[in-house]
This record gives C-alpha cells, sequence and structure tokens, in this order.
C-alpha cells in the first residue's frame, strides 16, 4: 500500500476546506497514508469576469487543468465539487473513486444590508438585482420574482460575499460592469464551508428551486486503472451519495445538456428506495418541465435514465437547444 498520496484541488478558501475535509477522512481511515495538497491555479479561477462558457463551461473553467495532472500521474487524485464535473461528458482514463457523505444541496439568499426577502417578494423583485453566475438560479429566481434584474455576477463564495457588503460592481469580459447586487443565490453547502452561514437569509425549499445536479456532493476523481488509489478511496466513499450521484449525473447524460442549460436535479433515499426529480427550465423562468419517479436505490442510473426519458418526452430536448449558445 502507498504511504503518499497526492490531490489536487483549486485555490478557493472553500475548495482548499473540502480537499482538507477529505485528507482528515483518509488518513484517519488508512493508517500510515501520508496526503498532499497540490493547489492550483484554474482558468476559472484566474478570470473573475468573463463568464464560464468561453472557457469551456464549469469543467472547462474549474476541472480540465485538475484532471491532466491526475492523467499525467502528477497526481493521484482531484477534489472535485460534483456539480462543477460535466455530467453530459466523459473523461476517458478517469472515474469517481469517492464521495463524501452530501452536505444540504439547497440553495440560500445572501441579502446585502437594508434589504430584506419580504421586500423582494412583495415588489416581485422589481428595482432589485440578485447577482448569480448559474444559469439555473437564474432561472428559478426569474420564476420566483418576475420582476427581479439578474445579473452576472462571478468570484469564489467569500469573495461574492465580500462584493455583495462591499457594493462593488462586478466588471465584464467588455470593459463594462454591472450592479452592484442586493442580494446573492450561492449554495447553502459552500456558505457552510467557508464560515458564512450566519449570512444566509432565507434558505429555499427543493420546490421552489430545485437543486444542480450534484450540489453539495464532494468528488474524489483518480485514473480508472490505479487500482491501488480506488482501493484507499474507498475508505472513504459514501454509498448513499454515491448512489445519488450516479442518478443524477444519468439524468444530465441523458438530456445532453451543456453548460448554458438551466437543468436541475435532485435524489433522495428511504430504506432501499430512491426517489429523484429533475427539471428543465427555459432561461426566462417562464416554462418548467419536471418529472419525478421512484426506484430502488440500487440501480440509480436506471432511476435517472428513465426520469431523462420523461424530460425529452416532454419537450426538454427544445428547451436545451434553445438555450444552446450559437
Amino acid at each position: 500500500m502507498a504511504t503518499r498520496l497526492k490531490i489536487g484541488t483549486r485555490k478557493s478558501a472553500m475548495a482548499l476546506a473540502q480537499t482538507e475535509e477529505i485528507a482528515r477522512r483518509l488518513t484517519a481511515a488508512v493508517p500510515g497514508l501520508d496526503v498532499e495538497i497540490v493547489k492550483f491555479d484554474t482558468t476559472g479561477d484566474l478570470d473573475q469576469t468573463s463568464k464560464l462558457l468561453p472557457h469551456g463551461g464549469k469543467g472547462g473553467a474549474f476541472v480540465v487543468q485538475i484532471r491532466a495532472a491526475v492523467l499525467s500521474g502528477e497526481l493521484q487524485a482531484a477534489m472535485h465539487s460534483l456539480k462543477d464535473m460535466p455530467g453530459n461528458e466523459d473523461t476517458p482514463g478517469l472515474v469517481i473513486g469517492a464521495t463524501l457523505s452530501r452536505d444540504p444541496a439547497n440553495d440560500a439568499l445572501v441579502l446585502r444590508e437594508g434589504v430584506t426577502l419580504e421586500a423582494l417578494r412583495q415588489s416581485c423583485g422589481k428595482g432589485f438585482k440578485i447577482g448569480t453566475n448559474a444559469v439555473r438560479r437564474a432561472a428559478y429566481a426569474r420564476r420566483l420574482f418576475p420582476e427581479v434584474e439578474v445579473i452576472h455576477f462571478r468570484g469564489a463564495a467569500d469573495t461574492r460575499v465580500r462584493k455583495l457588503d462591499n457594493g462593488e460592481k462586478q466588471r465584464l469580459p467588455d470593459g463594462g460592469a454591472v450592479g452592484p447586487a442586493d442580494a446573492l443565490i450561492m449554495a447553502r453547502s459552500g456558505l457552510d464551508r467557508v464560515g458564512l452561514s450566519h449570512r444566509i437569509g432565507y434558505e429555499f425549499t427543493a420546490a421552489e428551486m430545485l437543486p444542480a445536479a450534484g450540489q453539495g456532493i464532494v468528488a474524489v476523481e483518480c485514473a480508472a486503472q490505479d487500482w491501488q488509489t480506488r482501493q484507499i478511496l474507498s475508505s472513504i466513499d459514501d454509498p448513499a451519495a454515491h448512489a445519488s450521484a450516479d442518478a443524477e449525473r444519468e439524468v444530465l447524460w441523458v438530456l445532453n445538456g451543456h453548460c448554458n442549460s438551466p437543468v436541475a436535479g435532485f435524489s433522495t433515499i428511504a430504506g432501499d428506495q430512491m426517489s429523484l426529480t429533475a427539471s428543465v427550465l427555459d432561461l426566462s423562468g417562464n416554462t418548467i418541465i419536471e418529472a419525478s419517479r421512484e426506484g430502488p436505490a440500487n440501480r440509480p442510473r436506471e432511476l435517472g435514465r428513465a426520469v431523462g426519458l420523461d424530460l425529452l418526452t416532454k419537450g426538454a430536448a427544445e428547451i436545451i437547444e434553445r438555450s444552446r449558445p450559437r
């Protein structure tokens, strides 16, 4: 058994917190194991202005460089927030060796001082700006607050909150700027990881804002043929989270979505049964297609495939195609 394992990660506070948690669990589970955390400046971290699409979406912006280091043998493993891993494509030679137990998957609203949820609701969002970089969150925000202005807003979790508090505008690639934001929609798990849970003004239920596929799940990727590392990682794998990951990502695979597709998916497990709900929205939030099914928890991919096919039957492909960048 190897005694040293190099794991790659982004340099953001949240990514480092997630990777340090993996290291703690691995060293506790495998006596004598030495885990080295290798930090990367990914394209998405270096460019805090552009939208992610020119960089290949979240996959190109946050994942590809670390994956390349695993494939070259520079690293034995890579940490990813599962929702940042493209679900409509495979990376030959890599597998998810472990998923940590799932953190809360829901989204949360962070408000600047002086702004209240009641004011947002009563005005239907008119006169307010909500910041997010996720097209899914933007579509749901327009659905919940029809008159709100949704603005492009980038940065690590702690950076975004700082920009909100300081009234900073978000710079745009063309040299312009938008904002400042009155509120942000962010993953609750990310806020928890960077010690900003106290800033949550409201937590959206899954019925209000269905999470992204894999949201709240930390995944550890490794080379498919590196059986030694796969054995090490299996010691911290959470079977329930792994099953949910398989089901939700299967929906993305069936839909063949892209980084500009407002696709959501969330599963729960009770006993030996899994429930899965997924949705596709148009960018305005006016049209939503949703499908739900229940099935054996030990056959997650089959359940995800069935839900994805249900969405296609209801017209999801047309919505996804309309949102596809030209």
